[in-house]
């Protein structure tokens, strides 16, 4: 009957073919109520209101009857039939049909606003693949990745993403893996490694076995975790629904001692107390906190989800209110998880200029990361340079001849083996040092330094002002954590740290006396994962290409920006406040209109407001969320 505008409606507003049906019901049904009481003629009157009452409340109806045959007596469903049948068979046709046409509107709305949160959370997932390349017998062509198999071999070529997790078959390249893990730069693969779904292949094309199905893949799985987000309720909703179960039973025994008491033991007059019950039980509908409330937090989720912060539940966002510690991971959370050049100090005759192309021409040999950063630096075409008898101490330096010019490029315990006269090294040094010597001279000292994040002084910042104690915790040196320490003006550090030490740290922290403190970890989702399942709430930045980020982690900050942090302390306590305007926003008025309706003061229509009413501005507030982010 609605098919072909459903289809329209579902185009132009996006809603699914359920809620184009229902929103076409739902109008037919007022247009026909119009109709009804505009109709002079009573033969066409009864049919008119009689359909436009299934039509805004077969399915309320249809769930009531459900709902019985579970035993289940009492919930919104029932009350609403209980309410509106009651009216019908007083005369008050208009009213009924309007009590079942807001509350299926109300409904409906909630079912479109939480549409609207999951397409927010949903929107982060631009690292999802949509095609593969299949290689079957030397011939490539394009599938879905949804229905490759393990052992499948496919195709990724430059530019493309890797559509599930594979193992590098043939070839060799490199990956941009930022929107997964983080890493700031790209990762180099070859035959045997094994590459993660939604990579970006930057190089070369590579021949990959699949190891994984899709469901399996990586990307997959933080698509069904945002679609699970909603099922970790919240102390609050809890509270709700063991609330709405043991207050709509009361409300229903109170409407029917409403009814029937008055005429019974003060000779009231049972058209007038019948009315006044069916009122009552119309108003006491819980809809308002059942509804509103679970959506308030699913809308939160929906505006974190828009900054880029996966929230895996409701719970985890109403624990951020409790929260007065935050604790952070040093390497690859704080700083870039990736060593630059700082500065060059270079003695004369030589200059920067001049030396710094002999240096990267024995660097470019090595695959040490301090080696790569300095190749990075330079940024020089080093084809005239000619590298030969070349030796490399893994981890401590290299010797080679470049263009007649013996070099020795390493760390100061390195040039010192080759009887290398050295300048004074002061203690107090946190960053490495590269130190270059030219034909038995030193005459070179780089200094490198993994950088800190350029929004991390702020963000400690923020927090402080938050109200919240911020911490550090590192395996890195005493000197190295102090001097990270003092420049972001940590509260409190500890250096020298294992994985296992770092568990205790938090476990000290929540047993602390005289108050335990509720802590909340950052750590790079990785190496941190002991850590990050002990603290209260645990963060993985960027830990995306992780499977142990993902089950360890209860928030995952996508884009590795650190300034999210406070940003979700911030939403969270935007959510807590309109849960508590929803909770006494709708109980409040409630309770007047329960007080009005059993005076006689409140007709129909004010039982309409009173909870259809309520339940529409109660949505309408949540939805605020979706705007503060």
């Amino acid at each position: 009957m609605f098919k072909q505008q459903s289809t329209a409606l579902q185009t132009k507003f996006n809603l699914t073919p359920d809620q184009c049906q229902e929103t076409l019901r739902l109008l037919t049904s007022f247009i026909l109520t119009i109709f009804a009481i505009l109709s002079p003629n009573p033969s066409l009157t009864w049919p008119a209101y009689g359909i436009a009452y299934l039509l805004a409340g077969g399915s309320v109806i249809l769930k009531t009857g459900r709902s019985i045959s579970k035993g289940d007596l009492f919930n919104e469903n029932s009350l609403m039939a209980i309410a509106t049948i009651g009216a019908i068979l007083l005369g008050e046709y208009p009213e009924a049909i309007a009590v079942m046409i807001f509350f299926s509107v109300g409904e409906l709305l909630e079912a479109l606003a939480v549409n609207r949160s999951k397409r927010s959370i949903s929107a982060l997932m631009t690292v999802k693949p949509t095609v593969a390349n299949l290689s079957d017998n030397d011939y490539i062509k394009q599938v879905d990745p949804s229905t490759l198999q393990v052992g499948d071999t496919i195709i990724v070529r430059p530019g493309e993403k890797v559509p599930v997790d594979a193992t590098i078959q043939t070839g060799q390249s490199t990956l941009d893996v930022s929107a997964l893990t983080g890493e700031a730069y790209p990762q180099s693969v070859s035959v045997g490694d094994l590459v993660l779904s939604g990579a970006i292949n930057l190089d070369r094309p590579l021949t990959l076995t699949v190891s994984k199905p899709y469901t399996e893949s990586t990307v997959a799985k933080i698509l069904a975790l945002v679609e699970q987000t909603s099922a970790n309720k919240t102390n609050t909703e809890k509270f709700i629904r063991k609330f709405a179960r043991i207050y709509t039973p009361i409300v229903a025994i109170c409407a029917l001692g409403l009814a029937i008491l008055p005429p019974l033991i003060f000779s009231g007059t049972w058209q007038t107390w019948i009315p006044r019950a069916l009122v009552f039980l119309v108003i006491s509908c819980p809809c308002a906190l059942v509804l509103s409330v679970p959506l308030a937090f699913f809308a939160g989720l929906g505006a974190t989800s828009r900054q880029g912060i996966l929230i895996k539940g409701g719970n985890y966002l109403e624990a951020l209110n409790q929260v007065d510690t935050v604790v952070f991971d040093k390497t690859g959370t704080l700083t870039h998880g990736a060593f630059t050049v700082i500065d060059i100090t270079v003695i004369t005759p030589w200059t920067v200029t001049t030396i710094l192309p002999f240096i990267a021409a024995v660097e470019q040999h090595s695959t040490h990361p301090i080696a790569q950063s300095i190749v990075k630096y330079a940024d020089l075409d080093l084809t005239p340079f000619q590298v030969t008898n070349l030796h490399e101490v893994a981890g401590r330096g290299i010797t080679a001849t470049v263009n007649q010019h013996q070099l020795i490029v390493g760390n100061p315990a390195f040039i010192a083996q080759h009887q290398i006269k050295l300048p004074e090294q002061p203690d107090s040094v946190t960053d490495a040092q590269v130190l270059v010597a030219i034909d038995g001279q030193y005459v070179a000292q780089l200094t490198i330094a993994d950088t800190i994040k350029p929004d991390a002084a702020t963000t400690i910042a923020t927090l402080r002002a938050q109200g919240k104690q911020t911490s550090m915790l590192t395996g890195d040196n005493h000197l190295a954590a102090k001097n990270i320490a003092n420049l972001l003006k940590f509260d409190t550090y500890r250096a020298n740290l294992l994985p296992i030490d770092k568990v205790t740290a938090i476990k000290q922290y929540q047993q602390a006396q005289p108050r335990p403190m509720k802590t909340l970890f950052v750590g790079d989702g990785i190496n941190d994962t002991p850590v990050l399942t002990q603290a209260d709430i645990g963060v993985a930045m960027g830990g995306i290409g992780s499977d142990a980020a993902i089950q360890a982690a209860d928030i995952v900050i996508m884009n590795d920006t650190l300034a999210q942090i406070p940003l979700a302390f911030t939403l969270a306590r935007k959510t807590r406040q309109i849960v508590n305007q929803n909770i006494i926003f709708a109980l409040s008025t409630k309770i007047i209109f329960l007080g009005l309706g059993t005076l006689g003061l409140a007709s129909m229509w004010g039982a309409v407001f009173a909870d259809v009413g309520v339940t529409i501005l109660a949505i309408l507030n949540s939805l605020r969320l979706l705007h503060q982010a």
